[in-house]
């Protein structure tokens, strides 16, 4: 194990390793490697490896290394665990879980009674506070026991303080510490040095609170800023395999808030080659594909990202209705000029909505869908500065897993997309961003608790460790 010799200092082990978003922020905190990364997952490690060179890997269970064996005898200076949160996370809804993935965070307790390292953190959802004993339904299936809610995780508190550890939980948001999203997750400290536990402070907040405006804090970053505007957007009209029912009502919903409605949409800076014919400045927003969610504005963090993403833009093009300057145009530049009266209004190509039945709505261009007896069709068109604009298309595509690395505070160079000289297919470097740990959040927290013993190294080649 090469750095477990090459170095002489405490070891830094990073435990369900994945993809590295714990270890990145960690190495950004200490500007050094992590010593021991542990995964099962074979593509995660070799992830994990294309980023990180300089730690050692292993490729295996937690539960399959044993503490002692693994720091051959070195002290440990800070051991992190990010366990499995899928039979924890609230998004399980009522369905089964299970006691073994429930149990994984039982290695941390395991670590501390074996090498003891002078701090552990541990990440995991906000319904690990929830953490109890399990009960069989009328189904013979395994769920929460509600009357005993939190009792499992208590005694897990309790073990760790009976190896000597202070212990401590909060509840933090990787968007105040600087990612560009609003995943908010648990971390519980324990430290048994006899130094206080510390909470990192927020870096970032809200544009509009005072603390903002005053330059106190920086303000949150945006989806938008996560977005390559290069990558069209395909308009949701004319797919060769049409989009859900449920997908277009929830884009036509979304549409409606965040572009009609809205007394401020973002307007996108798409590039003339990703823009319809005619189009001018592209109003875009963030759909969230998932039940009971219509999505969010770009302007605002990005929505947690999920093992299995339901992100995505949409990109609403818009054609101004006063003038004869209806040809393409940069939105960075001016808008068209105004004149006192309308011209040519009807070549323009906006789109119906249809408010009954299962209907969105339909290009002007088709024949006009079967009338009912009431009015129930409506043309849909927006104010933009006091102008008047059509929707003359919509377009959606999900986040691709750059962007998404990007959302979830991975630094520009990180790699997904190809380990090991092999190319990782789109769903499991969906899957490694949405399981791994914000780094900004790691690092804010490992900053905090060991700014006073930060050593300096040089960073890995094509990436800055600030």
């Amino acid at each position: 194990m090469t750095n477990l010799s090459l170095f002489g200092h405490e070891l830094v082990v990073d435990n369900f390793a994945g993809g590295g978003g714990a270890s990145e922020g960690i190495e950004q905190a200490l500007g050094r490697p992590v010593d021991l990364a542990i995964n099962h997952d074979a593509t995660a490690i070799a992830v994990h490896t294309a980023n990180h060179p300089g730690a050692e890997h292993s490729v295996a269970d937690v539960w399959d290394i044993d503490p002692e064996q693994a720091v051959h005898g070195m002290p440990v200076g800070l051991a992190w665990f990010s366990p499995d949160c899928r039979h924890h996370s609230k998004a399980k809804g009522g369905r089964p879980v299970s006691k073994s993935v429930r149990g994984l965070a039982w290695v941390a307790a395991r670590w501390a009674a074996k090498v003891k390292p002078r701090v552990i953190a541990l990440e995991n959802v906000e319904e690990f506070l929830d953490w109890g004993p399990l009960i069989k339904g009328a189904d013979g299936k395994a769920r929460p026991d509600p009357a005993r809610k939190g009792e499992t995780f208590r005694g897990f508190v309790r073990a760790l303080r009976r190896h000597g550890y202070e212990v401590d939980w909060r509840i933090l948001r990787a968007c105040d510490y600087g990612a560009p999203t609003i995943r908010q997750r648990l971390i519980l400290g324990a430290r048994r040095d006899g130094l206080p536990l510390h909470w990192p402070a927020p870096t970032h907040g809200d544009p509009a609170s005072l603390a903002v405006r005053r330059g106190k804090l920086l303000p949150w970053e945006s989806a938008a800023s996560c977005i390559d505007w290069s990558i069209p957007c395909p308009s949701i009209f004319d797919r060769a395999r049409p989009l859900a029912d449920a997908t277009l009502r929830r884009i036509a919903r979304g549409v409606m808030r965040f572009v009609v409605e809205a007394e401020d949409p973002f307007i996108a800076p798409i590039t003339q080659a990703a823009r319809p014919a005619g189009a001018h400045l592209v109003a875009a927003f963030l759909a969230k594909h998932y039940t009971g969610v219509i999505g969010a504005d770009l302007r605002q963090p990005l929505p947690t990202i999920t093992a299995t993403d339901h992100n995505a833009l949409v990109a609403v093009s818009l054609v101004n209705l006063k003038g004869s300057d209806r040809g393409g145009r940069d939105p960075r530049q001016p808008m068209p000029t105004v004149c006192a009266g309308d011209t040519h209004v009807g070549a323009v190509a906006a789109f119906l909505v249809k408010y009954y039945g299962r209907g969105i709505g339909q290009p002007c261009s088709d024949p006009l869908h079967t009338t009912p007896t009431r009015d129930r069709f409506g043309l849909v068109t927006v104010t933009l500065s006091g102008e008047q604009y059509a929707i003359v298309d919509i377009g959606m595509r999900m986040l691709q897993p750059h962007e998404l690395s990007a959302g979830q505070g991975f630094p520009d160079g990180y790699q997904f997309a190809e380990a090991g000289g092999r190319a990782v297919p789109k769903y499991q470097q969906v899957r490694l961003i949405g399981n791994s740990v914000c780094p900004p959040l790691a690092r804010a927290y490992v900053e905090a608790n060991f700014t006073h013993e930060r050593r300096f190294m040089p960073a890995p080649a094509g990436r800055a460790v600030a």
